[in-house]
C-alpha cells in the first residue's frame, strides 16, 4: 500500500477512534502533502508528489519537531515538549526503519563509488544519490559529514 494510501487509512481510524492528538498530526501531514502538491502544480507537474518526497516531507516533520521539543526543554515548557514528542511518533510511523552505521557506511561507499567522486567538488553528487535512494531512512545531518571525511 502506497504511503497515501496508508496515511488516508490512518486519518479514518483516528477519526473513528476519536483520538484527537493523533488525528490532529496526521492532518499536519496531510497538510503538508497537499501544500507540495499545489507547488509542484504551479511548476506543471501532472501527478502530485512521490513517495520518496513525502519521505522527505515526513523527514523533515519530525527533524523540525526535534528541534522544537529541544527548546521547549531548554525553556522549562516540558509539556510542550512531550506534545512535540507525541507527534514525532506518529509521524515516524510512516518512516522506513533507520539504517544503522554499519549499514549507513556502506552505503556511502556504494554511492561514492558509483557516482565516481574522488574530491570533495564531487560531494554533492555522492549526497544526491544517497537522497534518491535512502530518503527518511538516514540522517543525512549526520551522513554529509561522513561523506566529507571519505572525500576530504
Amino acid at each position: 500500500m502506497d504511503l497515501r494510501k496508508r496515511l488516508n487509512t490512518a486519518l479514518k481510524a483516528a477519526m473513528r477512534a476519536k483520538d484527537s492528538e493523533r488525528l490532529a498530526t496526521l492532518r499536519l501531514i496531510n497538510a503538508a502533502i497537499k501544500d507540495r502538491d499545489i507547488a509542484l502544480r504551479g511548476d506543471g507537474a501532472e501527478e502530485g508528489v512521490s513517495d520518496a518526497e513525502v519521505l522527505a516531507i515526513l523527514g523533515k516533520m519530525v527533524k523540525q519537531r526535534q528541534e522544537s521539543a529541544h527548546a521547549y526543554e531548554e525553556g522549562g515548557r516540558l509539556e510542550l515538549a512531550e506534545k512535540e514528542r507525541a507527534e514525532i511518533a506518529v509521524i515516524e510511523e510512516f518512516l522506513p526503519r533507520q539504517m544503522d552505521e554499519g549499514a549507513i557506511t556502506r552505503a556511502v561507499d556504494k554511492a561514492i563509488a558509483e557516482v565516481g567522486a574522488e574530491t570533495l567538488r564531487d560531494m554533492g553528487k555522492v549526497m544526491s544519490k544517497l537522497k534518491t535512494q535512502y530518503a527518511g531512512r538516514m540522517d543525512f545531518g549526520k551522513v554529509g559529514p561522513m561523506v566529507k571525511d571519505r572525500l576530504g
